[in-house]
């Protein structure tokens, strides 16, 4: 009788522990993945944080100043070239040092998940490798068979270098070869006990600079106006005799930018315009003799005033592609007209510097 109450009680025992172990492993598997699923809102919420910091745009920064204020600091004279050499240095170290630095060639979160400020960093890289090609080839050469400077030689293919290489070598750390290559031609430039390092503010040199700039505007003009679709005419005519009063055919083709590289366009030309208001700045510094005598300073500031208004923050959470007339904004559209008027008081500028 008694060990039939004992048995009787201890099995009850076991399947109390047998209803409480299922339930302490339930309640920790709850717990496992709530804190799963804290851990990971968490990191969402830092990447959206960082997402949205990083793809804030510099601000523009006063290109004088800032020349002036290296000067001071490094000890150096400020002489002709000196500031568009200090200003092209401080642009092209905006895209290593800012929020977030280098995000082109970014493979980890959240910098791999953007792409408006990648597209800022490549406009703001075209202009860069622009100028220092111009300081190769143009205003550090008394003419064509003259022998190029040796640092600049070294500055242009580092920024020509792959813009989205991560490693072995790093997009980052050719741009900043670059950078210290234009320092130690900026170095010469400014010790007058050096006679090997050149820049000539000449009419010619900035035509033949302004041309490169003509033909990125023209483009980018294009390429911003596509976002509607237009239509473009095939420039090559058939070269067949016509019967009198036939009037030649022109194909036709409708261009129009793909819907998910509307923003990236438009990033670019920010970038682009962002970068060539400040290079400017500093061209007038630079060449405000040879400006002055063509009457040239209003074109000059003209284009710096275009380009700095296309600058205006973008308080649409995202760029919208509205129609031409269509209710909705269409901020691809807005931002080429102030590239065409720039573009257009460049080619005024050009013809400014080629008369006598």
């Amino acid at each position: 009788m008694l060990d039939w109450k004992k048995r009787e009680g201890s099995s009850a025992r076991e399947s109390v522990r047998e209803t409480r172990a299922p339930s302490r492993g339930y309640f920790t598997s709850i717990l496992f993945s709530r804190s799963i699923a804290v851990l990971v809102g968490i990191f969402v919420v830092v990447c959206l944080g960082l997402g949205w910091y990083w793809s804030q745009e510099p601000d523009l920064f006063p290109v004088q100043q800032n020349a002036q204020l290296a000067a001071e600091r490094d000890g150096k004279q400020m002489v002709p070239g000196f500031t568009t050499v200090e200003t092209l240095k401080t642009v092209a170290g905006t895209l290593l040092n800012k929020p977030g630095g280098y995000l082109s060639n970014d493979r980890f979160p959240p910098g791999v998940f953007l792409d408006n400020i990648p597209s800022w960093e490549y406009g703001v890289l075209v202009q860069v490798r622009d100028l220092t090609r111009g300081l190769r080839k143009d205003f550090a050469r008394s003419q064509s068979q003259s022998a190029e400077d040796a640092d600049l030689a070294k500055a242009e293919p580092r920024f020509n270098f792959d813009n989205k290489s991560w490693m072995l070598p790093s997009s980052e750390s050719e741009y900043q070869e670059g950078i210290n290559s234009l320092s130690r031609y900026q170095a010469r430039l400014s010790d007058p006990n050096q006679k090997n390092a050149l820049f000539y503010a000449r009419a010619d040199n900035l035509n033949n600079w302004l041309g490169d700039v003509g033909t990125r505007l023209g483009s980018l003009s294009q390429r911003l106006s596509a976002s509607v679709g237009r239509v473009k005419l095939n420039g090559a005519l058939k070269t067949e005799s016509l019967k009198p009063g036939q009037v030649p055919v022109v194909d036709e083709e409708i261009e129009e930018t793909p819907w998910m590289q509307i923003d990236n366009v438009f990033y670019e030309a920010r970038g682009q315009a962002w970068a060539l208001s400040h290079l400017l700045r500093a061209i007038e510094v630079d060449f405000a003799d040879v400006l002055a005598k063509k009457n040239a300073t209003v074109s000059v500031r003209q284009i710096i005033r275009e380009l700095e208004a296309a600058q205006e923050p973008v308080w649409s959470p995202m760029i919208l592609n509205g129609s031409g007339y269509g209710v909705l904004a269409n901020h691809s559209l807005v931002m080429a007209n102030y590239i065409s008027r720039a573009n257009a008081a460049v080619m005024d500028l050009r013809q400014l510097l080629s008369q006598g």
